[in-house]
């Protein structure tokens, strides 16, 4: 396992993580004030906004709105119970990148909307970031295992364990919510660990060829050569990985 920088800029250290865990944590913090900046404009016009611009099912006109319903809330409770959920899951799914997490969070609010645009049976208007929240969960969750990351599988299994009762609101038979957008957007959450993943080879980066780190003695019948440094075990990646975020 090992995380690389960009293009072949080497290991990321500690230091470059802590940077884009700020970014992260500032960006997600923006992201949930506008949210609620456009709940005090919406509460104010009578949740007007929330009825000209939230998905519904069937009608092309609404198809465009897949964009503007994760802003809107249909009332007070809505928008507090999203907003823990959406700042953690989303921190988590930006801490390592935040370029990244913009590309996962279009492809979610996409897929959970075109789920409701598609299959909803009523024409009910739906709003809400509960869609994003349950893409950020499932990205979050599978993340590590596409990326072949230590930590970021380790916290996926500590998510998984302590909010699988989330998963209760994708299945049908929950009443008053949008079911289908919470199971669209946690399908573009995995489908966006796949899409988004690290796709550098483990070896990529340590030496040009099969003989790098070799040293030759010389030519002649008596050289001697140190042998080559291997890259492709486990457990020295692990190490590898452990002492670049300062654990080992």
């Amino acid at each position: 396992m090992r995380e690389r920088g960009r293009a072949g800029e080497g290991p990321v250290r500690p230091e470059q993580m802590i940077a884009e865990a700020r970014k992260a944590f500032f960006a997600m913090f923006a992201f949930v004030a506008f949210v609620w900046l456009v709940q005090l404009a919406n509460s104010a016009s009578g949740y007007g906004l929330s009825r000209d611009y939230g998905v519904v099912s069937g009608d092309p006109g609404a198809l465009p709105h897949v964009l503007t319903a994760p802003f809107l809330h249909w009332n007070w409770a809505h928008i507090e119970s999203n907003s823990g959920p959406l700042f953690v899951f989303g921190f988590l799914a930006a801490y390592r990148g935040v370029a990244r997490f913009l590309a996962l969070s279009l492809l979610v609010a996409v897929s959970s909307g075109l789920t409701v645009w598609l299959f909803e049976q009523h024409s009910a208007d739906t709003v809400g970031a509960s869609g994003l929240v349950f893409g950020y969960f499932g990205y979050v969750v599978v993340r590590g295992l596409f990326d072949r990351h230590l930590i970021d599988s380790l916290i996926g299994i500590v998510m998984a364990a302590s909010f699988a009762y989330l998963l209760t609101v994708a299945v049908p038979g929950t009443p008053g919510v949008s079911w289908l957008g919470h199971l669209g957007g946690l399908a573009g959450g995995l489908v966006g660990a796949w899409l988004l993943r690290d796709r550098r080879s483990r070896g990529e980066g340590s030496g040009s060829g099969h003989g790098a780190g070799r040293v030759d003695g010389g030519t002649g019948p008596d050289a001697r050569s140190e042998p080559a440094t291997r890259t492709d075990n486990p457990r020295a990646d692990l190490h590898k990985e452990l002492r670049d975020l300062g654990l080992l």
